[in-house]
């Protein structure tokens, strides 16, 4: 796909996850390549709407200021890192453009591509036998791919170059046993992140032998009983439902 040469696009960094079928946001939304991903408010789509409006919030293009609809990206590494979104399979730069909503830290956009793509050996949850799907399904975007770990970034694939054997045969090193290993450990970890169906992702915050603290984009922290959450081997994700959450900041509670 070739952005617009008349704009200038907006690069920020952004997370996915990622399956044999190509990426995906952290809500579901899935990316196909050669596609720009539209965003678009889901006002109108919240059950118990009428005619498209909720409590006076109308549907309209995303972004816009008031709303919070639009493509997501960070304005850093950095706070990527920090917020844990690198460790959600695979994360990178991503082009931004159309109209954009500017935050502190980040940015809302209208329309946005995959630039670069970036692998962290031990990030990657699958077996050996999916490698090669999966990163034949990177390759489809067009997107330079490489494996960063440590700071030490590591070519793995060229849109003009292809496979780069070094970095294939680091990268599947590193992989053997990860699966294994995080099937003998099946406990949730501070960073990882937890999909509310339906509704947003959580990052873990604190884990104990009941419960578990996790929080969401606005700062918002749940609390979820352990035994409601799943771990979902085909999205290689834990999940729970929207009723297990408890809002623990008085803000609103799921029963």
């Amino acid at each position: 796909m070739s952005i617009p040469d008349y704009i200038s696009p907006i690069v920020g960094y952004h997370g996915w996850t990622w399956d044999t079928k190509g990426l995906k946001s952290l809500c579901g939304e899935r990316w196909h390549p050669n596609q720009s991903l539209a965003a678009r408010c889901r006002a109108s789509a919240v059950v118990g709407t009428i005619a498209g409006r909720v409590e006076g919030h109308d549907s309209h293009e995303a972004p816009q200021a008031k709303c919070t609809c639009g493509v997501y990206a960070a304005k850093s590494l950095e706070h990527l890192r920090k917020n844990g979104y690198d460790r959600c399979g695979i994360y990178g730069e991503v082009c931004l453009w159309g109209a954009v909503v500017e935050h502190e830290r980040g940015w809302r956009a209208q329309l946005a591509y995959p630039k670069n793509l970036f692998l962290s050996p031990d990030a990657p949850p699958f077996t050996l036998a999916e490698i090669w799907p999966r990163l034949q399904a990177l390759t489809l975007y067009g997107s330079d791919i490489f494996v960063l770990d440590n700071d030490q970034t590591r070519s793995l694939w060229g849109k003009r170059s292809g496979f780069d054997p070094a970095g294939l045969d680091y990268l599947i090193e590193r992989s053997k046993g990860y699966y294994d290993r995080r099937e003998c450990d099946r406990t949730p970890r501070k960073g990882d992140h937890v999909a509310i169906l339906g509704r947003r992702i959580a990052v873990v915050e604190h884990v104990d032998s009941k419960w578990i603290q996790a929080a969401v984009w606005n700062k918002r922290t749940l609390r979820i009983a352990r035994e409601y959450i799943r771990w979902d081997n085909r999205n290689m994700r834990w999940e729970t439902s929207p009723s297990a959450c408890v809002e623990t900041n008085g803000k609103a509670t799921a029963k």
